[in-house]
């Protein structure tokens, strides 16, 4: 006998798919649009107000200029799904956000200070970079790494760090 899942569950495959197509359906019933060039962005404009949802995941980030409207589309999400409201955007994805009378400002400050901190460099010594020309390396007299993981896993903080500036 061989029996389809109705639901599918934490760890296959298909989860996220399918979390992220009911997410959408909810939404577009709400009225949003899914943008092209950003396909977990979502907008909806009716009349003077103007909502935004951007999607990771299963954290979203709601945005607009209408306080009552984004109460309003909380509470259909509450009723669509389980949810908690976390309030107003502090931090997401290593970059924080501040707000003031002239508008959002973002950095990544504590980010590079958590990879500083990880690779144990938060009291080293700074160097002029970039290097002279034609400098010569001398072979590494440390230690093998231990665990490459934790190289590729810096250098990917590091990646990303320079690809998500604000």
């Amino acid at each position: 006998m061989v029996c389809k899942l109705q639901k599918p569950l934490y760890g296959l495959k298909q989860a996220s798919h399918c979390w992220f197509a009911k997410l959408s359906s909810a939404l577009k019933r709400y009225g949003f649009q899914q943008s092209y060039s950003g396909y977990s962005l979502f907008t909806l404009f009716h009349k003077q107000v103007h909502l935004v949802v951007l999607v990771y995941v299963d954290d979203l980030i709601v945005g607009g200029n209408d306080s009552t409207a984004i109460q309003r589309f909380k509470s259909y999400l509450s009723q669509c799904f389980h949810m908690k409201d976390l309030g107003k955007l502090k931090y997401f994805l290593g970059v924080e956000v501040a707000r003031s009378q002239r508008g959002l400002f973002l950095c990544q400050r504590k980010y590079a200070l958590d990879i500083i901190t990880e690779a144990g460099l938060l009291g080293a010594k700074p160097v002029t970079t970039p290097m002279e020309q034609n400098h010569h390396l001398g072979l590494a007299k440390g230690p093998c790494l231990t665990s490459p993981d934790k190289y590729r896993q810096l250098v990917g903080r590091l990646i990303y760090l320079c690809f998500t500036r604000p």
